[in-house]
């Protein structure tokens, strides 16, 4: 396989996950340019992540990245405001995309991209981080196939502490425009596993948001829930106001014959899973997990974005979709911002969307709300 040409645009904290898996994945793929508005960001990213800079170039415009190098792969990771402009930018010139979260700020504009990809026959990688994690593929297509029984309801809970000196230190962060709150930017890898591991799709949302504790313009603890197809209900939770030292995600699936539940709590995951006797077969999916994908599995956790982008190289090679594709990235979007229209409204929401709702519409709603 000729090696992939990348470009990574934004060099904040997580891209140096994504260089570190680039490096990782070196003899299928190349890095071939940061971008950053910032001079010093490029080659801090790349000391941080001990990457030989040699053949990286560096650029402050993203545009004029992308049409002198061409490049197979754009990741971007700037933030989640300037999602849309980048990506449709990136796909209008041939590039297949991999995203951090969310697609856009709207459900109308990750419709757009979804669409706009399908059209021109390119593929999106989402960082829905939580689908690479080990077991959950595995735990996912068991819970397709009835292993479990029904699945009758869901639940997840995010305690994503952020202090004050977080959300300051850039002025994007908390913001509407930009990023959103707990819910969207903390819980939304989270809302994403849970409706892909219950296997149906939203078709309500009910929420309540709160700003307890921090000093942002979103909020900083959300609850929801959701009504899907199928008739499962599944609630959600998701705060920046606990500790920021005691970063925990809870994700369960309760089903007729058993319970499927997963989790990190100081980035130490836990895992119970049982049949419907409430006997325990965690060490049986551990065993199957080293069996289908080696002992090594276990620990991909660590970073992520190696799973993501071993599956993206993967899949653009096979011509099949990624494990969180495009249309993951549209459907998450449009979840969250009927969660937050069902706030703003005060009332359950239908979903999907019929007309575009932004995170931007959110604005003064806590003043109006006080």
């Amino acid at each position: 396989m000729e090696k992939k040409k990348i470009i990574i645009i934004g060099c904040g904290r997580v891209a140096v996950k994504h260089v570190k898996a680039i490096k990782k994945l070196s003899q299928v793929c190349e890095l071939k340019a940061l971008v950053d508005v910032s001079e010093d960001a490029p080659a801090k990213v790349l000391e941080s992540a001990k990457y030989d800079p040699s053949d990286v170039k560096v650029y402050n415009d993203y545009k004029q990245a992308i049409d002198e190098i061409s490049p197979d792969i754009v990741a971007v990771t700037v933030p989640s405001g300037l999602h849309y402009q980048i990506a449709g930018y990136a796909l209008e010139h041939g590039c297949n995309l991999l995203l951090e979260k969310p697609m856009t700020m709207s459900s109308g504009e990750s419709r757009e991209i979804y669409e706009l990809s399908e059209q021109k026959g390119l593929k999106i990688a989402m960082g829905h981080i939580y689908r690479y994690f080990p077991l959950v593929g595995i735990l996912r297509e068991d819970i397709k196939n009835g292993v479990f029984g029904k699945v009758v309801c869901g639940d997840i809970s995010v305690r994503w502490g952020h202090g004050d000196d977080y959300y300051s230190s850039a002025a994007w962060r908390g913001t509407w425009r930009s990023d959103g709150g707990a819910l969207m930017n903390q819980t939304i890898h989270a809302i994403d596993l849970l409706v892909w591991l219950m296997g149906s799709k939203p078709v309500e949302a009910t929420s309540m948001l709160s700003k307890k504790v921090r000093n942002i313009e979103a909020e900083d603890l959300g609850m929801a829930v959701l009504r899907m197809d199928d008739g499962a209900l599944a609630s959600i939770t998701g705060t920046t106001a606990t500790s920021d030292k005691e970063h925990g995600a809870q994700f369960s699936v309760y089903c007729e014959d058993g319970t499927v539940s997963l989790g990190l709590y100081k980035g130490k995951p836990r895992l119970d899973i049982r049949n419907g006797k409430g006997k325990k077969r965690n060490l049986r999916y551990i065993v199957k997990q080293i069996k289908l994908h080696g002992i090594s599995s276990l620990t991909s956790a660590l970073n992520p974005h190696h799973g993501i982008y071993k599956d993206f190289l993967e899949a653009l090679e096979n011509g099949r979709q990624p494990v969180a594709d495009a249309m993951s990235g549209y459907s998450s979007v449009d979840t969250l911002m009927g969660i937050y229209r069902s706030a703003r409204e005060g009332r359950p929401v239908e979903l999907p969307l019929k007309e575009d709702f932004s995170s931007v519409d959110m604005t003064g709603f806590f003043e109006k709300n006080s």
